[in-house]
């Protein structure tokens, strides 16, 4: 009898459970038909305790492991109330047998169910989806304790090789894992090393805690790849193994999950079709799901992804599911995926919103902040430099009886057209509806010469020639992104190498491009619109150039995390030769993209139709919704009118030879009742079915079938390509203007409280080392400041202020004051010109080497005073190397000439034999002169 046919409030709730255990692999039988061999997993009704029947009694393998307590659905807010009924019966004898009490407990409803196991360190209950299989039980049963068990026994964590943070991060999650708490949240910086942290507790949860399985989630394809190569190069400290040596780890590319596999990483789209039992096109999996409005007006609807429990994916599935990248709210929309699980969830995230605090409900196990990050010298800081045009601002104006070139976007076919109308535009159609070559010209070229000018001016190669910075740039679109390459390679005059696009629909392999960039000289310059935005590790980088704007707060934080990243001296120089150290990164913002108002997610209100992109994302990634359906057939049925006999001939490539109207009426039927009912009899008489309304469930699923699985990846992005304007309107009559190209007054600020950062430091430790004593409180004690002395000062800065790098400050110095010097290329120079500056022996910032040539200079000529070249050719090359001994080491003794450069020179004795009784006091007059 089926469940709506019958009006008892408890038979219904029965029912519905004897339908979830039979997915879950159980046999039901009644009290008095009772046969335990047939089937791993029976579930005995009404079976006999000491204290009563127990509404079912669960045996695997013949014997009694747990029971459920069945209530009817409007019951279930007393579900923890019913706890102790069903305790007892657990705890009871069942009749024939001399039973231990039973370890899994069961409330349900049939829509609500809630499950303890007893054998857990104080037993809590927990909602689950569903039944457990009998194999699991039995599995758990083999061990000597619950999962819950053994996370109270992991070992100490072994602090090697991690940074505080994430020390912090695991210790601290592994506490709330010992404290049972269902969810937690790691908040860390981009670039602090979040999936480094995930990789270690993840090893550590299957080492010590003997995980079965760790699913590890992410919402871009991009994501997962790079996830699997940070598995793939983990090395715990306890091992000299590799992880995928010790662990196997599946990234799933299809419905496949291997019974073996250990850690497995897939996208919550792909996760989400595998429940469905469907394929899934990897075009799917490229862009965030969230990004797409139709998926966002179906919170504001409240209508979620509906999931149903599969017999190839069980809710235990999963012990632990780690969710990258948790910001993007995946679990507004895709709730009950997670949901489904009977596992741990784990956020990682660098940038929460109060969603994300509440779906982790609150349990934050460690927040490091990107200023702290900075702080710490794990981070980079930024600076804003403002490029600004006077159309990038206000738009222009196209006449009517102008020539211009219009362009298709599609095959960038070029026409030549004189205008009828006046077309004004503004800022937000440059590079959409017009493009304006002079535009992108004059912000590329200011950038070009903002570089030398001001951004990075000491970056002069052996050659003499200047050498850019890797730069990524944001762009708008694809074609916003070709114009930029073109216009960047003429007005840098370099070839293609030097500059290369990075998106998933370039020719080339992204991935190849991608690793060049990261890793090789060349490119010097990426443009990209969708690939390298977020989670793509690029060191290298100094300078962001955005050349489009960005509406959500958490997407402009992950895009400004591509700079942050630190990278050590040498490993920087092997792309950048030129390059000392990186001490920051720079943001050229030429949109207005840092001060433009951000908000933290889509704002929908404003969006009177939902993009057709959106539309055929939802139906490809297997959404089956009347309204979505409907409203993408209205939108082709408009687009069948406007295409061409061309674009609708090629289309017919990309969608298994359907045209616009056979796609159209596919999606239409897919809900017509009368359609699905004249099927539906069909069916039920051809194949003798019980009911019509069985019958209609299945032509509609057919159905929806057909219609949505026209779509795919190639077939999407022709139509949206199809869809937008054909043409573009090239402006090459509106010239444009720099009207502004300075440092950001938050960069100047940001560089004030760096020096003053730095001059607090000082005065600080003034008492306590013996240099900043010298150099505050005796200056004319300057002659006996050591190497060794500047070197301790170097060890307390890089201790306390990691981030008050001596080149960071110099940087700070020459953004809020004009230091016409070049940066000395050594740490400790800078270090003594910064202190001479602070202390206010120089009146201007001067590398130290500088100083001393100049000293030397005037010693020289003071020397000489009287008496004409008093010094011989031999003697002035030796005061020479004793100039260049006090630059490099900022004080020179007498014993310092018995090693390099002098010892090869005839040491002490050379020196003796050119100055004789004088030598002793020129290196004392050398000492005090050259560092006055």
């Amino acid at each position: 009898m089926s469940p709506s046919a019958n009006q008892n409030p408890e038979q219904k709730a029965r029912d519905r459970i004897d339908q979830m255990l039979v997915e879950a692999g159980w046999v039901i039988q009644s009290k008095s038909e009772v046969n335990l061999a047939a089937n791993k997993g029976v579930a005995v009704r009404e079976y006999q305790t000491d204290v009563g029947p127990a509404d079912y009694v669960l045996f695997v393998d013949r014997k009694p492991v747990g029971i459920i307590e069945a209530k009817r659905e409007d019951e279930g807010h007393r579900l923890t109330v019913v706890e102790e009924q069903s305790s007892d019966y657990a705890n009871a004898k069942l009749k024939y047998l001399d039973n231990d009490p039973l370890p899994f407990v069961y409330e349900s409803t049939g829509v609500l169910s809630r499950f303890t196991d007893f054998r857990d360190p104080k037993p809590r209950g927990r909602r689950v989806f569903s039944f457990h299989r009998p194999a699991t039980m039995a599995e758990w049963l083999r061990k000597e304790s619950s999962l819950r068990g053994r996370l109270q026994s992991i070992p100490a964590l072994d602090h090697t090789g991690l940074r505080p943070a994430q020390i912090k991060a695991v210790e601290n999650l592994e506490r709330s894992f010992k404290n049972n708490r269902p969810k937690a949240l790691i908040q860390m910086a981009t670039g602090a090393g979040k999936t480094f942290t995930a990789a270690t507790f993840i090893y550590r949860l299957l080492k010590y805690a003997d995980a079965k399985r760790i699913l590890f989630l992410v919402d871009t394809k991009n994501l997962g790849e790079q996830a699997e190569q940070e598995f793939m190069k983990f090395q715990p400290t306890d091992d000299n193994r590799k992880f995928n040596e010790l662990y196997n780890v599946q990234r799933l590319s299809s419905s496949y999950i291997a019974s073996d596999s250990q850690v497995c990483i897939s996208t919550i789209q792909r996760l989400y079709a595998i429940l469905k039992g469907e394929d899934l096109d990897e075009s799917a999996e490229e862009e965030n799901p969230n990004e797409s409005s139709w998926m966002q007006a179906q919170v504001k609807k409240k209508e979620p992804l509906p999931v149903v429990y599969s017999e190839k994916v069980p809710i235990e599935q999963f012990d632990f599911i780690v969710i990258d990248e948790c910001h993007r709210s995946i679990y507004n929309l895709w709730k009950q995926v997670l949901d489904y699980f009977d596992g741990f969830l784990i956020g990682l995230t660098a940038t929460p919103d109060k969603r994300t605090f509440g779906f982790f409900n609150e349990n934050v196990v460690s927040e490091y902040t990107y200023e702290q990050s900075v702080t710490d010298g794990v981070n980079v800081p930024y600076d804003v430099y403002t490029i600004e045009t006077e159309i990038s601002r206000k738009g222009a104006k196209i006449e009517a009886g102008w020539f211009v070139d219009r362009r298709d976007k599609l095959t960038r076919q070029s026409r030549w057209q004189r205008e009828d109308d006046d077309t004004e535009y503004q800022r937000n159609d440059l590079d959409k509806k017009v493009v304006n070559p002079s535009q992108i010209r004059h912000i590329i070229k200011e950038y070009k010469n903002a570089l030398k000018r001001d951004i990075f001016p000491n970056r002069i190669d052996k050659n003499g020639d200047y050498e850019v910075p890797k730069t990524l740039i944001f762009a708008k679109t694809d074609s916003h992104a070709d114009d930029i390459i073109k216009i960047v390679r003429e007005e840098f005059d370099e070839g293609n190498d030097f500059c290369k696009k990075v998106t998933y629909k370039i020719v080339e392999d992204p991935k190849t491009i991608l690793n060049k960039f990261r890793n090789s000289y060349y490119p010097r310059i990426a443009v990209t619109v969708d690939m390298i935005a977020t989670g793509t590790d690029v060191k290298p980088l100094e300078v962001l150039l955005f050349m489009r704007d960005v509406k959500s707060i958490n997407y402009f934080e992950q895009m400004k995390g591509r700079g942050t990243r630190t990278i050590n001296a040498d490993q920087l120089r092997e792309v950048s030769a030129t390059a000392t150290s990186k001490t920051h990164f720079v943001i050229v913002d030429a949109v207005g993209a840092v001060k433009s108002k951000k908000t933290d997610s889509r704002p929908l209100e404003r969006q009177p139709t939902v993009p057709l992109k959106d539309l055929l994302g939802a139906v490809t990634m297997g959404v089956a919704d009347e309204d979505l359906f409907l409203s993408l057939a209205n939108r082709l049925i408009r687009l069948e009118k406007q295409i061409t006999s061309r674009e609708a001939e090629k289309m017919l490539e990309y969608s298994g030879g359907k045209n616009l109207k056979q796609i159209c009426k596919e999606l239409l039927d897919a809900f017509d009742p009368d359609s699905i009912q004249t099927q539906a009899i069909a069916l039920k008489q051809s194949e003798n079915l019980p009911s019509l309304e069985l019958a209609m469930d299945q032509v509609q699923g057919e159905l929806i079938t057909k219609a949505a699985t026209t779509f795919n990846g190639t077939l999407n992005a022709y139509l949206e390509n199809v869809r937008r304007e054909h043409e573009q309107i090239i402006d090459s009559h509106n010239l444009d203007r720099v009207t502004k190209s300075e440092w950001d007054t938050t960069s100047i600020d940001k560089a004030q409280e760096i020096v003053t950062d730095f001059s607090e430091f000082l005065e600080t430790h003034k008492d306590e080392i013996k240099a900043l004593s010298i150099f505050y409180d005796q200056p004319y004690n300057r002659r006996e400041v050591t190497f060794r002395m500047i070197k301790e000062v170097m060890e307390k800065l890089k201790q306390e202020k990691p981030n008050l790098s001596p080149f960071h400050v110099w940087d700070a110095y020459r953004t809020i004051e004009s230091v016409k010097s070049e940066r000395p290329d050594k740490e400790l120079t800078a270090l003594v010109s910064l202190i001479r500056r602070v202390c206010g022996i120089d009146t201007t910032l001067t590398p130290f080497d500088s100083t001393i040539d100049e000293n030397f200079r005037k010693w020289i000529f003071k020397q000489n005073a009287g008496q004409h070249n008093r010094f011989t050719d031999e003697q002035m090359n030796w005061l020479r190397m004793l100039k260049d001994q006090v630059a490099n080491s900022f004080h020179i003794e007498v014993e310092d000439l018995d090693y390099v450069p002098f010892d090869s020179k005839g040491g002490r004795g050379k020196m003796w034999q050119l100055f004789g009784a004088q030598m002793d006091e020129i290196i004392e007059e050398l000492n005090e002169e050259l560092v006055a």
